[in-house]
């Protein structure tokens, strides 16, 4: 069945995965990068005890 005129899901063969793989790589990289940094930056003692934290030490309600 098509619409307008053209066919949905048409599988193309051609190589995806190979040609990308740095890409793939590097995005691993900078988000395990954000990860880290953001971990590191809501321990310090700056935002430690803010309550926006969710590592804060909450005061029992």
């Amino acid at each position: 069945m098509s619409w307008f005129g053209v066919a949905p899901l048409k599988k193309f063969n051609a190589p995806f995965f190979k040609p990308y793989w740095p890409f793939f790589a590097a995005g691993l990289v900078i988000a395990y990068g954000a990860n880290s940094a953001q971990n590191a930056m809501s321990n310090s003692a700056e935002f430690k005890n803010d309550p926006r934290n969710p590592n804060a030490k909450s005061i029992a309600h």
